[in-house]
């Protein structure tokens, strides 16, 4: 093992035993330490890095700054043992991500989209039925996908109609309370997922015909024929409507709902955000304006408010 290897290693696990889980950033060091190899380098230099961190070249710019910034952590740690490191430094790739405006659906869009699972060759019947009730649930509760595949068993209490995520993206756990229509639905899903695999070791509440917990990547990819066959998207698109805009979706009807009814939305959006399991609430200020809709009843509210104050 090299002594880069090695450096890595002691700092990934001191890093997490802070309470970091560094998945992604983790993987993404270790190919750099590969790269370094590779070149004959045993310490990090700002050349190394920013020859590796643009390595790909079909991806956004703001991809390398994510890689560079990654490499840099490293490197602020570790120049403080080997004298010889170079810290990249602040602005060396300024390229700075840009958030894509959410694609709202409509009630109409979200029930084609059901109904096109619902006719998924299924020969137990359960594949229609689980892809059926995923995108209905993502677009009712506004959870992550991955929190959705998460979901066990006995984290979906049918009785009360309450979902319990667990350790989502930020560590949280959250109750997430639901509608007695989606309810409903769940319940009717778990009777028939019952019945077609009495004898179901998997503790998955949603699982594939084999009864197997579905994956994020699979489900993204059917999400894609899927949209493609009932136009949201062309044939050949690369972009366009995504299956996380499913959960944008529900802040954006949940807003516009609080709007039109008069609500305090100020006072509403830390619940919103709880809800959503944002990690604060400016996560959820972005919806304000993230559509043409909300923007014009949050200016409206606004007018509102002044013509009432100069009164």
């Amino acid at each position: 093992m090299s002594e880069l290897r090695r450096a890595l290693n002691e700092y990934l696990a001191l890093r997490r035993a802070l309470g970091f889980k560094l998945v992604t950033q983790g993987g993404l060091l270790h190919n750099f330490v590969d790269f370094a190899e590779r070149q004959g380098a045993s310490f990090i230099t700002r050349d190394l890095a920013l020859r590796w961190a643009t390595a790909p070249p079909l991806v956004q710019p703001f991809r390398w700054k994510a890689r560079l910034d990654v490499v840099r952590g490293f490197a602020k740690h570790r120049v403080g043992i080997d004298p010889r490191t170079e810290i990249p430094p602040l602005g060396l790739l300024p390229y700075r991500y840009r958030r894509k405006a959410p694609y709202a659906y409509s009630d109409g869009k979200i029930q084609r989209l059901r109904e096109a699972a619902q006719q998924l060759r299924s020969p137990r019947g359960l594949r229609a039925a689980t892809f059926s009730t995923l995108f209905g649930l993502l677009a009712v509760t506004g959870l992550r996908i991955s929190e959705c595949l998460a979901l066990d068993r006995q984290d979906v209490d049918l009785a009360e109609g309450i979902l319990v995520v667990r350790h989502t993206k930020f560590g949280k756990s959250r109750l997430v309370p639901v509608h007695p229509s989606t309810r409903t639905a769940l319940n009717h899903y778990a009777t028939l997922r019952d019945q077609i695999l009495p004898r179901l070791k998997d503790t998955r509440f949603l699982v594939s015909e084999q009864g197997t917990r579905l994956t994020k990547s699979y489900t993204q990819q059917l999400f894609l024929k899927l949209s493609r066959r009932i136009g949201l998207r062309s044939p050949t698109a690369l972009h366009g409507p995504r299956i996380q805009d499913l959960r944008h979706g529900f802040a954006i009807r949940t807003l516009q709902r609080l709007y039109r009814a008069g609500a305090d939305v100020e006072r509403h959006l830390p619940v919103l955000a709880t809800y959503l399991g944002h990690n604060c609430v400016t996560h959820t200020y972005w919806y304000l304006t993230a559509t043409p809709e909300l923007l014009r009843l949050a200016l409206g509210r606004l007018d509102r408010t002044k013509k009432e104050v100069t009164r």
